[in-house]
């Protein structure tokens, strides 16, 4: 597996590529590309119109697919391990790739956003200029020859939409924060969170109704928890919201789509604001996790057991 990050804007991305790269003069391989999200809290609907997806090769050409309609959804529906196909078992050229772009309506009518405080007011949702040609994630990743190469690309909510505080004449802008993925090279985390720890929680109080918290998940083994900021590098590769399980009659949380290896998650039941620096969040307990690919690996429940 080949791992490489990079930025986009002030987002960090990262991919993986698989097997060999196939890149004979004529060969071709199979592709498909499915979105997911790692979800934001402060949000209760991102929704986004992609219109198609560019693929640029190391030639220099570009294969693009333009959708007869918008793929419209609101990503934080995909959450969990749930996803939405862009592209299905498409032939494309095989090697090497250095750069994909999504296409965006940003009609407001199509691409909008909606807050915990005011659920039912859309937001409009911007695209700076630099990204008018496409939400841009750079890096290589492979297609190889007479196969079938399945990436998800995850779309971080909390780390892509910045408030422009009055610097824009629209109400966010969509800076993205992109990773893709080899989809069978990835593995989850689930787990839960103890009752009473929730619903004896100050902290869960007043936040939004129904919030029950979050678990942050960081690359590496016993990483110092921190905060979501949109403004530095580090933080979690991604939060996700606790929610309960009435078949289960628990708290549960599922990470999805994380490559091999080592991660930290901590759980906490206070909203972060990714827009500022000095907000300090409160972090229950952390543990280790480690992700073996195509397996889903069951965490400790929080609290720890001392």
């Amino acid at each position: 597996m080949q791992m490489f990050a990079v930025s986009a804007l002030a987002a960090g991305v990262a991919a993986c590529g698989g097997g060999g790269d196939g890149s004979a003069s004529g060969s071709t391989g199979t592709v498909s590309f499915n979105m997911t999200d790692a979800p934001a809290m402060e949000f209760t609907d991102v929704t986004v119109a992609f219109t198609g997806i560019r693929l640029k090769h190391e030639d220099g050409e570009w294969v693009e697919f333009t959708f007869d309609q918008p793929k419209t959804w609101n990503l934080l529906d995909l959450q969990g391990g749930m996803s939405e196909p862009l592209i299905t078992d498409e032939e494309v050229p095989a090697g090497d790739y250095t750069e994909l772009r999504l296409m965006v309506d940003t009609d407001p009518n199509r691409t909008f956003v909606a807050t915990a405080s005011k659920p039912d007011e859309h937001k409009s949702l911007a695209i700076p200029s630099g990204e008018q040609s496409g939400l841009k994630l750079k890096g290589n990743f492979i297609v190889a020859a007479d196969t079938t190469t399945d990436f998800t690309i995850d779309f971080n909510v909390a780390k892509s939409i910045v408030n422009p505080q009055g610097q824009s004449l629209a109400d966010y802008l969509l800076k993205p924060s992109l990773r893709l993925t080899n989809t069978l090279e990835t593995g989850s985390i689930t787990g839960d969170v103890d009752f009473a720890t929730i619903n004896q929680n100050q902290d869960c109080e007043g936040v939004s109704e129904g919030y029950t918290g979050s678990v942050y998940v960081y690359q590496g083994a016993d990483i110092t928890p921190t905060d979501v900021n949109v403004e530095t590098e580090g933080g979690p590769l991604m939060t996700v919201p606790v929610k309960y399980d009435d078949s289960k009659g628990i708290y549960t949380y599922t990470a999805a789509y994380l490559t091999e290896g080592d991660y930290t998650i901590s759980y906490t039941c206070q909203l972060d604001d990714n827009e500022t620096t000095d907000d300090t969040v409160k972090f229950e307990d952390k543990q280790t996790v480690s992700v073996v690919a195509g397996e889903k690996t069951q965490a400790d429940s929080f609290p720890l057991t001392p």
